[in-house]
C-alpha cells in the first residue's frame, strides 16, 4: 500500500505581517512548524504502516529551507520525501497549489493521500479537497479515524458539527484529517542520525508539465486587496435600562451599524 501524506511548513506565531504590494504573507525570519492538522495525519499513516506495512510518501510544496521538516518526517518514520520548489510556485493562493500538487501527484503511485484539514497560516481548508478533485478521485474531508482499510476500501469515522459518520470509500482516495485523529509520536534517535543520509527528491517547474498562468501568484484568481488591523478605541456609552429597553437598544444599534435587518 502506497501512502502520500501532504504536509506544509507553516509560520510557528500569529503575529504576521503581509507584504502591502502582493497581499502575501512575509516569511522571511519567521520561525516554523509542520502544520498540527498534517503532522496528524502524518501520524495516522505511520500507524497504518505499523499495522499494514505501507510505504509513506512526505510531500510539501514550499521553499528550500522546507527539507528541515522532511528531514525531522523521515527521523520519525518516512520512507521516501518529496519537495515541490520553485520561485515560479511562489505566492500561490489554494488554487494554483492544487494545481502544482496535482501535475506532481498524477505521475506518483498511491492508494491513499493523506493531507491536514487546512493549515493554521490560511485557515481554508481547501487545497486537499480541490486536488482531489482534479486528480479525479474520491474525498472524504474532516477525518478523526481511520477504522480500517481492507479489501480495497477504506473505512473512516467524519466528524460533523454534533454528531459523526462512518464513511466507506474504494481506493485510491483523498481523506483530509483533524489534528486530534492521532497524537504525533517523536523522532527516533537512530532516525535523527539516519535522516541527514537519505535522499528528498526535489521537484521544480521544469520537472513537471503545467501551465505556467495556473501557478503561482500569477496563477490565483484570490487576490488580497488590503488588509490592516483594526484599532480599538476608548470612546464608549452607557446606558442604563430594563431587559425589555435593553434589547430594543441593542437591536437599534446593530441595524444602525448595518450589522441586521429589521
Amino acid at each position: 500500500m502506497n501512502i502520500i501524506v501532504l504536509l506544509k511548513q507553516v509560520p510557528d506565531t500569529t503575529e504576521m505581517k503581509v507584504d502591502k504590494e502582493t497581499g502575501t504573507l512575509i516569511r522571511a525570519g519567521v520561525p516554523t512548524i509542520t502544520n498540527p492538522d498534517d503532522l496528524a495525519g502524518f501520524e495516522a499513516a505511520l500507524r497504518l504502516k505499523d499495522k499494514m506495512g505501507a510505504k509513506v510518501t512526505a510531500v510539501t510544496m514550499g521553499p528550500p529551507q522546507a527539507e528541515s521538516m522532511l528531514r525531522e518526517l523521515y527521523a520519525m518514520g518516512a520512507d521516501d520525501a518529496v519537495l515541490i520548489t520553485d520561485a515560479k510556485f511562489g505566492g500561490a493562493d489554494t488554487w494554483a497549489t492544487s494545481n502544482t500538487l496535482t501535475a506532481v501527484l498524477k505521475n506518483m503511485s498511491y492508494d491513499l493521500i493523506i493531507a491536514g484539514r487546512q493549515a493554521i497560516d490560511g485557515d481554508t481548508a481547501q487545497v486537499g479537497p480541490q486536488t482531489a478533485e482534479k486528480l479525479g478521485i474520491p474525498q472524504i474531508t474532516y477525518v478523526e479515524d481511520i477504522i480500517g482499510v481492507n479489501d480495497g476500501y477504506i473505512t473512516v469515522k467524519k466528524s460533523l458539527e454534533d454528531t459523526y459518520e462512518v464513511l466507506e470509500a474504494k481506493l485510491p482516495v483523498l481523506i483530509t484529517t483533524l489534528s486530534t485523529i492521532a497524537k504525533p509520536r517523536y523522532m527516533r534517535v537512530r532516525g535523527i542520525s539516519d535522516c541527514f543520509k537519505k535522499e528528498i527528491k526535489r521537484i521544480t517547474f521544469n520537472d513537471i508539465e503545467i501551465d505556467p498562468a495556473i501557478i503561482g501568484l500569477k496563477g490565483s484568481p484570490t487576490k488580497v486587496r488590503k488588509t490592516f488591523t483594526k484599532e480599538v478605541g476608548t470612546t464608549s456609552q452607557m446606558f442604563t435600562l430594563n431587559a425589555e429597553d435593553s434589547a430594543k437598544k441593542i437591536a437599534e444599534l446593530l441595524f444602525e451599524k448595518q450589522y441586521i435587518l429589521k
